[in-house]
Parts: C-alpha cells; sequence; structure tokens
C-alpha cells in the first residue's frame, strides 16, 4: 500500500509546478490503481514492421526511453 502524503510529496518535487489539485488528482489515480490493471512488458517490432514509419506516439515513447527516462504503460485487464 502506496503511503498518500509520501506519494503527494514525491510528486510536488517532480512536477513542481503542477497545482494542488493536479497533485492530489495524479495521486488519487495512482492510489486507486488495482489488481484489474496490469502493467505492458516491453514488445519490440519486428524489422519488416510496415507500421514502422507510422509509429507516432510509440516512437517518442521510444526515444524518451533511449534518454534515460522510465515509463511505464498499465492498461486495464479484461473482465
Amino acid at each position: 500500500m502506496l503511503d498518500r502524503e509520501k506519494l503527494e510529496a514525491i510528486l510536488r518535487r517532480r512536477f513542481s509546478g503542477a497545482t494542488d489539485r493536479q497533485v492530489a488528482a495524479a495521486a488519487n489515480a495512482i492510489v486507486g490503481l488495482g489488481d484489474e490493471w496490469e502493467e505492458l512488458v516491453e514488445r519490440r517490432r519486428h524489422a519488416g514492421d510496415d507500421r514502422s514509419n507510422h509509429c507516432g506516439a510509440v516512437c517518442c515513447l521510444e526515444q524518451d526511453l533511449e534518454g534515460g527516462a522510465e515509463i511505464r504503460v498499465l492498461r486495464r485487464r479484461a473482465n
């Protein structure tokens, strides 16, 4: 279980320009994540993937990752 006060402190340090309302909303979202969410594991595209020229946001995420960012993508599990 996450300590909400510690979480808010981390969010305030990381996002110093965020309003109190934004920090509270982010903390609510993080604390509210339950077992219905699963982390997506990395899937590499094959070299011959015809979507590689049209990857959009995925390419942006890959560039961030190459720059040292840590990104976790979650999706809701199927019922």
